[in-house]
């Protein structure tokens, strides 16, 4: 198990049950890099691998 599992289980756990837009999900992630600008690079990486998750179905 990767240490980033814990937080990713307990945002299920804890959120599992919400519906979110990905608006909100973008405004929480540059509130993140503000208060934590040393993370910018992975979470530009997550926006990215996001943002392009479906083009591996574009064949």
């Amino acid at each position: 198990m990767y240490f980033t599992d814990r937080g990713i289980e307990e945002l299920e756990n804890r959120r599992g049950e919400d519906e979110v837009t990905l608006a909100w999900l973008a405004d929480r992630m540059r509130a993140f890099v503000d208060t934590n600008p040393e993370f910018e690079t992975a979470v530009e990486r997550l926006a990215t691998f996001l943002a392009r998750d479906d083009d591996e179905f574009d064949d």
